[in-house]
């Protein structure tokens, strides 16, 4: 039996349980730092699976790490899982119009349901094969929470969690199968406090001092920052306090949430400190103070060329997941649940990937059926964050991207939430374990390559992985 064949049969085993688990997280839809069911529930079969289990690592309480180790030595190899919701994201499976199982209510926009439990099925399936050959190593499930608030990877990379491991591989559900050739910005998230003087807005404006006012003028300064920014920069805002309701009272308090991305983590720590700047700037022409706190921090997710050759070539053996009729029906309903922009949109872009002369077949049937080359030429830095930035500035690793979804879905909708339920995200979830486990597989087998994947990651982060928050910053548990 080839090492592909065994991984099939063990993921062919585990089958109903994976599904199983994913659907689970799925119901459960748990915000950041609220994933207590789903955390439970991965902790649950991991030590069913025969690891040993550690919760609420760095300080996140649901954070749960299992570890299986076979023999002596080996190496150690990691596979990230994520599980967190999105809010207001609610929306039946399976079903192509807009249906939220309960309004308001947070859904799986994301697919992290099937994150997880596809890198679970990888870790059980790398366990199983170490059996199986009587191979020495050690393998580790990093069930990472709130990827979607304010990170938990960059506090597990700060406490040293990942310290240990030799490779780390992930994935992420997807429109596409590819080695994720794009490296995402980095990002830095605070909250901007002004504190100022309340007065008779009509009788006594002379008394009052706004703190309104100094946020409001620290956003007029932040618009005029934009300009001097580099590519890819991008800062945005929000109102979390704007100090009451009733306009004949000066505002004495106010609070503005601050988040600035650019693509690498030394630009956006520049960045950050102008937007400092230009907050301490506006509290002075209003006789205000302000303080401000961190809140959050990403790196930047780089890809590590050593691993993506390996996975490449382990994701063109094992082919993308195979789509019958009931998927491609299903894909195109819900492609056509789009508005005419959205839609426009999506039909330029597979022009553009999959050229004019299959946009008629691709919208008849909208399943990314291929493997597509990994070609690192054609690197890019995409507009979003993630925190597996940070661990892959702290040990050799890579994601990989399956496809869940129709081809062009647009994610964080309620079409993204209702295919993460759905048997198309079954398929992209079972075909990621395949892809994870046998790239460990022949990782493990290439000392040189390992060598060489970390002298890459030495070389992005000059040495040592420093965090891009301050150690005084702990995990905003319940205050995300």
């Amino acid at each position: 039996m080839t090492d592909l064949q065994f991984i099939e049969k063990i993921i062919s085993e585990k089958e109903k349980l994976l599904i199983d688990t994913s659907d689970k997280i799925w119901s459960y839809a748990e915000l950041p730092y609220a994933e207590w069911q789903s955390s439970k529930l991965l902790g649950d079969v991991l030590r069913a699976e025969g690891f040993t289990v550690e919760e609420g690592v760095a300080e996140i309480p649901t954070n749960v790490v299992g570890t299986f180790t076979h023999g002596d030595g080996g190496y150690v190899m990691g596979f990230l899982g994520e599980f967190d919701a999105l809010d207001i994201l609610s929306q039946e499976a399976e079903n192509p119009v807009k249906s939220p199982v309960k309004n308001g209510a947070p859904g799986h926009g994301c697919g992290h349901n099937a994150l997880g439990a596809g890198s679970l099925g990888a870790a059980i399936a790398l366990k199983e094969y170490l059996i199986e050959n009587n191979k020495s190593g050690t393998v580790v499930y990093y069930g990472c929470a709130a990827e979607e608030g304010a990170g938990s990877k960059q506090f597990m990379a700060r406490a040293g969690i990942f310290d240990n491991a030799d490779f780390i591989y992930t994935w992420h559900p997807a429109t596409i199968n590819e080695v994720d050739n794009d490296c995402s910005n980095a990002i830095m998230g605070a909250n901007f406090e002004f504190k100022g003087l309340t007065a008779h807005a009509g009788g006594s404006p002379h008394l009052g001092r706004s703190a309104l006012d100094a946020a409001e003028l620290m956003s007029v300064g932040v618009n005029y920052l934009r300009e001097h920014t580099i590519d890819g920069a991008r800062i945005h805002y929000a109102y979390s306090d704007a100090g009451g309701t009733a306009p004949n009272v000066v505002q004495d308090h106010a609070m503005v949430k601050y988040e600035v991305r650019s693509p690498k983590v030394s630009q956006v720590k520049e960045l950050f400190e102008r937007v400092v700047k230009v907050a301490k700037g506006a509290a002075m022409m209003t006789e205000t103070e302000v303080d401000y706190e961190i809140t959050m921090a990403f790196s930047d997710y780089i890809p590590n060329d050593a691993l993506a050759n390996i996975a490449y070539e382990c994701m063109a053996e094992i082919g993308a997941p195979k789509w019958d009729d009931e998927d491609y029906a299903l894909a195109k309903a819900y492609l056509n649940s789009y508005n005419e922009m959205t839609l426009g949109n999506i039909k330029e872009y597979i022009v553009k990937k999959y050229g004019a002369e299959n946009l008629d077949a691709i919208l008849e049937k909208p399943l990314d059926n291929i493997i597509h080359i990994y070609n690192p030429d054609n690197r890019k830095y995409t507009g979003g964050s993630t925190d597996v930035g940070d661990v892959t500035y702290t040990v050799p690793t890579l994601n990989l991207r399956i496809a869940t979804a129709c081809i062009g879905n647009v994610g964080h909708t309620w079409q993204m939430t209702g295919q993460a339920g759905s048997r198309i995200a079954h398929k992209g979830l079972l075909t990621a374990a395949k892809a994870m486990a046998l790239s460990a597989i022949r990782t493990m087998e290439l000392p040189g390559v390992i060598e060489e994947a970390k002298e890459i990651v030495k070389i992005q982060n000059g040495g040592k992985y420093e965090c891009p928050l301050p150690d005084s910053v702990k995990p905003p548990v319940g205050k995300y």
